[in-house]
């Protein structure tokens, strides 16, 4: 189908209608039966660090298909919208990543090919179905998961101990512990918040809010629904007492602050050990640092994904069956994960991978084994689905928590601004 044939608010009807299903994942459907092996050249773009390793790997394991990688830029820089463009003039790749947040704005915009037929059967069934979720719309899926970075705290193991505290285990024990570190030394935090990094996303979904659902075939958005404002009040509440510093995440004072023991906690996600590796190491944190699941809003340990990839073949792929081998060997394969090297600390989305990724990751760097965190965070997961056009609520997320006095009028200012924004672009929107 030509692109310059659809519009989005006709295309998100695809992405709608497995909303409606609960976001459920389609069955994948029987392997097409292959004549020939697939052979030819694959364009493969990536924003993720070591992938030119991994498609060295994959083109010395075999004869028939060799990949021709790009590095893009991530999507904050203009990596989706060359994409997009790239796409409806007939030059993009043939494999692309592409986060979970932006993969329903490319499946709306028909710009993606379903990879069940594609791919071997038995794939798409291995994932954690939460995880399936994210790239199934309809009665088909759009790309396989890459990482399922499941969000983690992580905390100055030795600040709590002199605080007199254990690793808080529920949101209420969390206050505590920054009320502890507080009063052991004033000058102290136990955490920050980011204001140009809006963490509200993933903690509101930890707490059990969804943001993005379909009833009676039209979007809803809840993004300022009770709990995510409940996640809010909470925040709020700990910046206003100067109990967790509201600063700039990946900034310089926010380095420094690291440092210098003046911010002791960070809300992140797996994929943050290799930069709080980066950023800590050289003031002797060695060994200073543990991973923890988050804590839970009600005693029932509940999980969240903080970002996340996945991988997908472009509707108008001159070579997808070429392509699709080479998909299924990125995501499945250990030689790809062992190839990437010890770039980040991956948590790979399709099963019995960790091993192979805790090999090659910075794990001594940290006082407990974080990949048995990681299966631990990630064990709860709960139901979530991200909008049709995620960076309209991104941008305005980003700009309502600098902007507003609260963070709870920036979950409105960001419910109001999405609303909006998805009715400019034609859909039929419920708040």
């Amino acid at each position: 189908m030509s692109l310059r044939r659809t519009s989005l608010s006709v295309a998100a009807l695809v992405a709608t209608s497995a909303l409606v299903a609960g976001c459920a994942a389609s069955s994948p459907a029987a392997d097409p039966v292959k004549t020939e092996t697939p052979k030819g050249e694959v364009i493969f773009w990536s924003f993720l660090s070591g992938m030119a390793d991994v498609v060295a790997a994959f083109n010395a394991s075999q004869d028939d298909i060799t990949v021709n990688f790009e590095e893009i830029p991530n999507g904050a820089n203009g990596g989706y919208t060359k994409l997009s463009a790239a796409i409806e003039s007939g030059s993009g790749p043939d494999v692309v990543g592409i986060e979970y947040d932006r993969l329903p704005g490319f499946v709306a915009a028909e710009q993606l090919a379903p990879v069940d037929d594609l791919v071997s059967e038995d794939i798409l069934g291995e994932y954690d179905e939460q995880v399936r979720n994210l790239v199934s719309f309809g009665d088909a899926a759009y790309a396989l998961p890459y990482d399922a970075p499941p969000m983690v705290v992580w905390y100055r193991q030795d600040v709590l101990e002199a605080a007199g505290v254990e690793v808080p285990t529920t949101w209420d024990e969390f206050e505590e512990a920054a009320r502890a570190v507080k009063a052991v030394n004033p000058d102290a935090y136990l955490t920050s918040f980011f204001t140009n990094e809006p963490q509200l996303a993933p903690m509101s979904w930890q707490a059990g809010a969804e943001w993005f659902s379909v009833e009676d075939e039209s979007w809803k958005v809840s993004v300022d629904d009770k709990k995510s404002q409940e996640v809010a009040d909470y925040w709020q509440r700990l910046i206003d007492e100067d109990l967790v510093k509201a600063q700039l995440g990946f900034s310089d004072e926010w380095t420094a602050d690291l440092n210098s023991g003046v911010v002791n906690a960070w809300v992140g996600g797996s994929w943050s050990a290799s930069a709080l590796k980066t950023r800590t190491e050289a003031s002797g944190q060695a060994g200073k640092w543990i991973a923890a699941a988050p804590p839970s809003w009600d005693g029932e340990p509940t999980g969240a994904l903080s970002g996340g990839t996945s991988f997908a073949i472009p509707e108008n792929s001159e070579n997808a069956a070429a392509a699709a081998v080479f998909l299924e060997w990125l995501v499945t394969s250990p030689d790809a994960i062992e190839a990437r090297g010890a770039v980040g600390t991956a948590y790979p989305a399709y099963p019995g991978l960790s091993d192979v990724a805790a090999s090659v990751a910075p794990v001594d760097y940290y006082a407990n084994d974080i990949y048995e965190v990681f299966d631990e965070a990630s064990a709860n997961l709960g139901p979530w689905a991200w909008g049709p056009k995620y960076d309209l609520t991104a941008t305005a997320l980003k700009d309502s928590v600098t902007a507003s006095p609260t963070l709870s009028e920036a979950l409105t200012a960001t419910q109001q601004a999405t609303v909006d924004g998805l009715e400019k672009l034609g859909l039929d929107i419920k708040d």
